[in-house]
Formats: C-alpha cells, structure tokens, sequence
C-alpha cells in the first residue's frame, strides 16, 4: 500500500479562541490547540511510520472552489475577517490575522489528497488539517469549522475528476451537519455520521433525518448513547455502514477522521480507543477494496484530547499503510479492561434501527 499524508506547520497557526464560557466566567482557552494537531503528527514521524508515508503538500484552495459549497458573500466576510486581525466567523468558530489563508489551505489540503488518490498517484491518503470542517455551513462557520473541507473534497473530485458516487463516512463524535445539509438532497452522494446522540450541533443527527426529494435514502444517522464503545462502533460499522456501501457502490469513500469518540476526550462521552479506530478503518479499507478499487481519503476533523488523538490517529494511518509501527498505546490496557466496551440492548436497538435505513440507500452499479 502507498498512503499519501498531507500536513502543514501553518495548521498550528489557526487562532480558534476562547471556550465561550459567557460574562460571569473567566476566559479560558479553548480545546482545539495547536497542540494536540502537532502531536499527531510527532508521532507519525517518531513512530516510523512517517517515512512509510508519501508527503503532500497542500494548496490553498481557490474562491472558485470555496464557492462550490459557500456563499460568495460568506467567503468574503471570512477574508474581510482575516485581513482585519480576525474574530468570529460564526457559532463558536474565530479566525485570527491571516485565518482565511489557513482555512483555505486546510481545504487545499483535502483537494490534494482527493487528487492523489484519483489520480493513482496513492493507493489512499490521509489528510491531517486544521481548522476542521464537517459544522460548516453555506452561509456561516460552525462548531471549529470554517469551511466545509470533506465536503469540498467531494465536489471537487466531482467537477475535476468526474467521480459521480461518492460514500462519506464522518465518525467524529459530533453530527457532521455541514456535509449533510451539503448533499441532503442529492442521490449521488452518500452520507453516513456515527455520532454522540445530542451532543452537537443540538437537534440535529436524528434517525429520521434520510435526505429529502431525489436524495432521499442517501442521508444515514446512527446516533448512539453516550458511553458508547468499541463494541457498538463496530456493529455500526458491520450492521450499517458496509451494507449501506455495498448497496449505493461508491467510486470513492471518503472519511470525515474525528478521534473525538475517544475516551480521553473532553468532548464527547464516548469510550473508543485507539483499536476501536483500527478496527473501523479495517472494516471501511475491506469495503473500499471490494467497491472502488480501494479509493479511500480520510480528512481530519475534530479530537481534543493531547495524550490520546495522536494514538487514535496513528491507528488509523497505520491501518492504511497496512503496517504496524510496534508503538503502544500506554491507556490501551487501563481502556480495555474498563466497563461500558461490550454492546449493550439500547446500543443494539438504535444500531438495529439505523440498520433499517440502509435498505433505502439509492443503488448503483458497479464500479472498477
């Protein structure tokens, strides 16, 4: 396997701001550092592991293509924003002096690596970028996120490339509403969000939210109970997320690559570890080699937690590159042998009926 790795030092530079915590609460810095984004990838390259990897480097990305997914006013004001020294862009999500460029370039980042992979260059890629993306919305950032990243990705490979069934997989602990409001009512894009039931954005993610008009089907929530763990994410994956692929038969599968399901997050509530995200790659590489010829991007979006994200992503990359570096997970141990990993009846029950679903996903033939 050759697996193509895209990250850029400026990534650290994006000024995301202060938890908003209101007037009666001192500041305090908010929890998506340059910190944890630089670990990950200190340990890509001191585990090895980086030197198996082929580097990409990034581009910012063009009004043009910014404007496939956002409102031209809206990419304005974010440029305005930057030029000025920075401030809010939207819900919870700032830029600092020079923010437009960053976010540009994070969208870039993905472009790369979507072209990479569809161009045979790599046999997948892994995209770790900051700010994140899957919250963005046409008119407004959202949640950390100012563009839209995997969802640009995907349009891009559409009006570049010509890849017309695309299956995007978010297993970030928050709903990625942004890529589904995106593709919400289009039959040709798939958009599956494993997620933390209720936790962000609230009241979106729910099971009955399919798709709309021609898109209907092609829209799938799963949306599991806090506590959440290894088990249970990989039923998803298993009762879901590969039938699901196996019915719509993408020409490529792209992953919106939150660790914010760990169990160290600050985040989220769930109980994955880093063999969780092993597994689940796994399972979506065997699906994607079976589909459309192993074509898979992976772009990063959300994971907070700077002693736990790096070895939940390293998981994911070596999973990719099909090796194994030998580093160990100092928590794995303390992480298996806690409660809460089995599948329990409730987590069965909203898996069962999300299962359900996939017998609505639009089919497609298939495709080499």
């Amino acid at each position: 396997m050759t697996t193509g790795f895209v990250w850029d030092e400026r990534f650290a530079w994006h000024q995301q701001g202060t938890m908003p915590l209101g007037s009666d609460a001192e500041p305090y810095p908010g929890p998506d550092t340059p910190e944890t984004k630089r670990r990950i990838y200190s340990l890509i390259q001191t585990s090895g592991l980086g030197s198996d990897l082929v580097t990409l480097q990034p581009r910012r990305a063009s009004d043009t293509e910014l404007q496939r997914l956002h409102d031209p006013v809206y990419v304005e004001r974010v440029r305005a924003m930057s030029d000025a020294g920075g401030g809010s862009v939207g819900e919870t999500v700032s830029i600092g002096e020079g923010g437009f460029d960053i976010a540009a370039l994070a969208v870039g980042g993905c472009l790369v690596a979507i072209d990479a992979v569809l161009e045979g260059r790599v046999n997948n890629a892994y995209a770790l970028v900051r700010p994140a993306g899957h919250h963005a919305e046409i008119s407004r950032g959202r949640g950390f996120c100012v563009f839209g990243n995997v969802a640009l990705a995907a349009l891009h490979a559409r009006a570049t490339h010509h890849v017309q069934r695309i299956a995007i997989l978010d297993w970030d602990v928050h709903h990625g509403n942004g890529t589904e409001d995106a593709f919400y009512t289009d039959p040709n894009v798939l958009t599956v969000s494993i997620h933390q039931d209720g936790n962000y954005p609230e009241q979106r993610g729910r099971l009955e939210d399919r798709g709309d008009g021609a898109g209907y089907g092609a829209n799938i929530n799963i949306p599991l109970a806090p506590g959440s763990g290894h088990e249970a994410y990989l039923a998803a994956i298993e009762r879901v997320v590969q039938p699901a692929l196996r019915r719509f038969r993408p020409e490529l599968i792209m992953i919106a690559s939150g660790v914010d399901a760990s169990a160290r997050d600050p985040l989220g509530r769930m109980l994955c570890s880093a063999e969780t995200f092993r597994s689940m790659t796994d399972r979506v590489m065997a699906s994607a080699d079976e589909l459309c010829g192993g074509r898979l991007v992976a772009c990063h979006e959300g994971g907070y937690a700077p002693t736990h994200a790096p070895f939940c992503t390293l998981s994911i990359v070596e999973t990719m590159a099909r090796t194994r570096t030998g580093v160990i997970d100092a928590m794995a141990t303390r992480l298996a042998n806690s409660p809460g990993h089995a599948l329990q009846p409730w987590q069965t029950e909203a898996i069962d009926a999300a299962a359900n679903l996939a017998g609505d996903v639009p089919t497609g033939t298939a495709s080499s």
